[in-house]
């Protein structure tokens, strides 16, 4: 198994990747980071730039595990508008494998104004999982060309609710270049909250072969008068990674765990948890 990073001190501007902050990287026991470089716009971003920053990268010993798809909406309804979202794909796609990425990230989007992670109404109809599939369809072929997973996240509150909805989408889609980056936490609701081993069992039942990457964030239920279930950094809420592991390392050892929810300070703290985990469970940590 190996285990990532993301969020914390990662720049959000690639040529900002120095080789101190590899090694403090490595020290901690993280073989790869997952970067979104947000500042680093997919349609001007050089060549130089990529392969300035893949070389820190390699001689720093990391792997660059995800890259950001830039968390356009690709369900939209206005045609113009989703086609937009798959040139900006085809160009994340396209700067991921200048950076000797693995794959990027990305969700589905959300009809919402707020933001590409929350909730509408138009999110979950038959249309917005059509729209899905066509411009995953139109974004294949770029991470075929480009060496690049299309790693799909998926959410309760956005079109890919349910792990069936996902592998159902990704069926239709049918490559081996778009899969499932599955982050168990992401799909924790009111009943599975307490018992989550269960629910991590359905998913990778569900989703099988689909999944290619994790994200390592827990989930933990506030005391509130609503329904409020908060991400948090590994270790501290109530998901089963014993089985999460368990399970992604029957899929592939190879396979990278990216601890996300985690702020700079708890990364050593979640590494260490990672490492207890692993180690309690025979598991070899590359």
């Amino acid at each position: 198994m190996r285990f990532g990073v993301s969020g914390g001190r990662l720049p959000a501007d690639m040529d900002e990747i120095t080789p101190e902050l590899c090694a403090e990287i490595r020290s901690l026991g993280y073989s790869g980071i997952f970067c979104r470089f947000r500042k680093n716009d997919p349609f001007t971003t050089t060549r130089a730039q990529c392969e300035r920053a893949r070389a820190v990268l390699a001689d720093g010993g990391l792997e660059l595990y995800q890259v950001t798809g830039y968390w356009q909406c690709l369900v939209h309804p206005d045609e113009g508008a989703r086609g937009e979202a798959v040139k900006t794909v085809q160009a994340a796609l396209k700067i991921a494998g200048w950076l000797g990425a693995r794959g990027i990230d990305t969700g589905p989007g959300s009809m919402s104004p707020r933001g590409p992670w929350f909730p509408h109404p138009d999110n979950w109809t038959p249309s917005a999982r059509r729209q899905l599939i066509r411009t995953l369809r139109e974004c294949a072929p770029a991470s075929e060309e480009n060496g690049v997973f299309l790693s799909l996240e998926a959410h309760q509150l956005v079109t890919l609710k349910t792990p069936e909805i996902t592998r159902d989408v990704l069926d239709a889609v049918d490559s081996p270049w778009v899969r499932c980056d599955l982050d168990c936490a992401n799909w924790i609701t009111l009943e599975t909250a307490f018992a989550t081993g269960p629910a991590i069992d359905h998913m990778f039942d569900v989703l099988g072969g689909h999944i290619v990457s994790g994200h390592a964030k827990d989930s933990t239920i506030q005391d509130k008068l609503t329904i409020h279930i908060d991400a948090c950094s590994p270790g501290t809420g109530t998901l089963d990674f014993a089985t999460y592991l368990r399970r992604m390392e029957a899929l592939d050892p190879s396979y990278p765990l990216i601890v996300e929810g985690a702020s700079y300070a708890e990364w050593p703290a979640a590494a260490q948890f990672l490492y207890a985990t692993a180690q309690q469970l025979g598991i070899r940590v590359f």
